[in-house]
């Protein structure tokens, strides 16, 4: 008889199936993910939540400049558009996915949606420039939109043997919509803000509007809500604690990106943030029922995807900016850079916009055919070799398209994955908290990379081939740039293989562990 005190083995940890007497398929893991019909027909509503979502993502940008014109302000000023929606998604995100482990996940969508849907129609409508500010900022409610979708699809599918496979799966289909509608928003913005400008640039605003109160009436009366939900209370301390510490992070990176490294009272908020995580630990390891439970998050399966998204998030949300602006540098001028065309930008966008739809739908494949694990490593080296190969390779516009190509296959996987792998780690009243925090570390690493990257961009002074002071970033930066993010997807894969080689992979404890789950024993066993 095996001691009652001895700690579980890997294999028993992360319910491989040897654990409960099943055989090991070979390589170690279950092939033949099951039809997404399996969840009755959830997917294809919340496909339509993601399309929107891209549609919200993909339509503004086109035309921030015409939007600059119609508010009266600098064009630099739209910076604090991004600026606000980052801090928000950071701070909001962690609260509003554990309210959905606690009232049901399809009731928390239903309110975001609402809630963006106020924020859209006031972008089109504002009158100045902080009425728009405050209705852009609002309107970044819908980043939590995704985590809360992978938990309600991950509930709805626990009870099936093949429930991480379907997750995976699903992921994979509702991410390719988001990366479509970010298509079909830019396109259709261009479209109507040449034809629709001036005066009437609020009906070219309104179409978003539009699109997300179509979808509020879906989640309204299509999307079910999760068949067991978890219950529990918000810890309002943790929220306050966690919110603050946030708060002084993020405007303390913002000033870093505004003012310079030599603003004092940027290192001192940075520095009170950081140290308010400390009194936000030691709380939190007190209560019953925790916003973020960091015994969980300590888990083996689950701090290297954690991890893994903040690195991510370099890259993802740091570096499209820089490569824009690289892509349009004059070379005639510079000696670097593309000169292309704004047409030609948006085609660059479109090819990695394009190849992340590819690797969102193809994650789930790969998973199972090797190990969800595997996938994952594979996923971010192809992130790291893409902005790798942009060192020696960046003169031409196919070489800068190919790379972005590279880089876009492992993005579209690890966007769709990663909150899969989350849910999968976690139990199953922490499911949206631990998807939640996938957004939340990857928003924090692309807003500490926006600031470092500025400032390397702004590093040494850059001047024209005719010897003229210039005012385009300078070539060193842009390695520094695509450096630091080749790096950083080699490091998150290096943390990826700490992962247990059957975490996250369907097993045949997954349907007999499924439900039984006791939320305060939170038994390692049970969450695979």
């Amino acid at each position: 008889m095996k001691p009652p005190s001895r700690e579980p083995s890997v294999p028993e940890a992360y319910g491989a199936p040897e654990a409960h007497g099943a055989p090991v398929p070979p390589g170690g893991r279950r092939r033949g993910v099951g039809s997404l019909a399996a969840l009755g027909g959830i997917v294809g509503y919340l496909v339509c939540v993601e399309l929107t979502s891209g549609i919200v993502q993909g339509y503004y940008e086109p035309l921030l400049s015409d939007i600059a014109r119609h508010l009266g302000i600098h064009d630099a000023d739209v910076n604090w558009f991004e600026a606000s929606q980052l801090l928000l998604s950071a701070i909001a995100v962690p609260v509003l996915a554990k309210l959905g482990d606690v009232v049901g996940y399809r009731r928390v969508l239903l309110w975001t949606t609402a809630v963006t849907a106020l924020g859209a129609w006031g972008v089109a409508l504002a009158p100045s420039f902080w009425t728009y500010l405050v209705a852009w900022t609002l309107m970044g409610t819908y980043t939590v939109w995704l985590p809360l979708e992978i938990a309600l699809i991950h509930h709805r599918a626990r009870r099936r043997p093949d429930a991480r496979g379907l997750t995976r799966k699903a992921s994979g289909v509702i991410v390719a919509a988001l990366q479509a509608g970010v298509i079909f928003g830019a396109l259709v913005a261009g479209q109507l803000g040449d034809g629709l400008g001036g005066d009437r640039i609020w009906m070219t605003l309104s179409v978003p509007a539009l699109a997300v109160t179509a979808v509020f009436f879906v989640v309204l009366r299509k999307v079910p809500e999760s068949p067991d939900v978890a219950g529990g209370r918000v810890d309002a301390g943790g929220a306050v604690l966690l919110s603050a510490a946030l708060l002084a992070v993020g405007v303390g990176l913002l000033g870093l990106r505004l003012d310079g490294p030599d603003a004092w009272w940027v290192w001192l908020l940075v520095a009170v943030g950081l140290a308010l995580l400390w009194p936000f630990a030691r709380y939190e390891l007190r209560q019953d029922d925790p916003l973020v439970d960091l015994r969980v998050v300590a888990r083996p399966s689950l701090w290297p995807v954690l991890v893994t998204s903040g690195l991510f998030g370099v890259s993802v949300l740091g570096a499209q900016g820089p490569l824009s602006t690289f892509a349009r540098t004059d070379p005639d001028a510079y000696g670097y850079g593309l000169g292309a065309s704004a047409f030609t930008v948006s085609l660059l966008i479109g090819g990695y916009v394009v190849a992340s739809l590819a690797g969102a739908l193809t994650f789930a494949r790969v998973s199972e055919r090797t190990t969800p694990r595997l996938a994952l490593v594979g996923a971010t080296v192809l992130v790291a070799l893409g902005y790798l190969l942009f060192l020696p390779f960046h003169d031409a516009t196919g070489q800068v398209l190919a790379n972005m190509v590279v880089a876009g296959l492992g993005s579209g996987a690890l966007v769709a994955a990663l909150p899969a792998a989350a849910a999968a780690a976690a139990p199953r009243e922490r499911t949206a908290v631990a998807t939640g925090l996938t957004n939340t570390t990857r928003t924090l690493g692309g807003s500490f990379a926006s600031a470092v990257f500025a400032l390397a961009l702004a590093s040494g002074a850059t001047t024209t081939l005719d010897g003229d002071v210039g005012t385009a970033g300078s070539l060193r930066g842009y390695m520094v740039v695509w450096a630091v993010c080749g790096v950083t997807g080699l490091v998150a894969a290096a943390l990826l293989l700490v992962v247990p080689r059957l975490a996250f992979a369907d097993t045949a404890a997954t349907a007999a562990a499924a439900g039984t789950t006791d939320r305060r024993t939170d038994r390692p066993e049970d969450h695979a």
